[in-house]
């Protein structure tokens, strides 16, 4: 069973079957965000996803940054990610039409950022999350 299932801009539904949810910022002792550091969290998240779901595909969806009026350090200036980090599994239908429905699904796994921890559902995500090429993006596998 889905925790959701999410309609793409394309029309095809997926269903996210795992979801984790974690604060952006929450392992950060010292410092401050900028580039240097988001740019190895993302790299992190996606080695991380990778491991978890061997063989299947990861996508970042890449996130906006902001850099408010703040001091800059010696990292440079201050880049902020949203506050909410996501790592998604998502099935839907297999891409090929040649492959028989019961033995086959397409899988990707999905790296975004967002402001809430709420669950994306139905239409009600963020719009680069409805705007993912899945047959582009997505993989098929046997069950």
């Amino acid at each position: 069973m889905a925790l959701s299932r999410v309609v793409l801009a394309s029309g095809r539904s997926v269903d996210l079957t795992e979801l984790r949810l974690s604060a952006t910022y929450g392992d950060v002792l010292e410092g401050y965000p900028c580039k240097p550091l988001n740019d190895l969290t993302i790299a992190g998240l996606l080695r991380s996803a990778e491991h978890v779901h061997p063989g299947v595909p990861v996508h970042l969806i890449p996130p906006p940054r902001e850099y408010p009026d703040q001091f800059a350090g010696g990292f440079g200036p201050v880049e902020v990610l949203p506050a909410v980090t996501c790592v998604g599994s998502f099935r839907s239908e297999a891409l090929d039409p040649g492959h028989d429905r019961a033995l086959y699904r397409s899988r990707l796994t999905v790296v975004w950022f967002q402001p809430t921890s709420r669950i994306p559902s139905g239409c009600d995500a963020e719009t680069e999350l409805l705007d993912m090429d899945w047959e582009r993006l997505a993989t098929d596998e046997e069950l």
